[in-house]
């Protein structure tokens, strides 16, 4: 396995952990009594994962300015 098969590994497994917080995060505010400070947690954790798909994506395909 190569090192861009390993990065594309990678983001795909980023990109289902970023949307299975979502789905969390979703389920946890529809509750009335939600823990805000878990929700914060979960969300932070959300925009690191984002973070880390962008970076990874642009090293895998690099913007070309034409």
């Amino acid at each position: 396995m190569d090192d861009s098969e390993k990065q594309s590994i990678k983001l795909t497994e980023l990109k289902s952990e970023h949307r299975d917080l979502d789905d969390v995060i979703t389920r946890l505010m529809e509750d009335t009594a939600f823990n805000q400070l878990q929700v914060k947690r979960l969300k932070k954790r959300k925009l690191f994962l984002k973070d880390q798909i962008i970076n990874l994506e642009n090293a895998i395909l690099p913007n070309i300015i034409a």
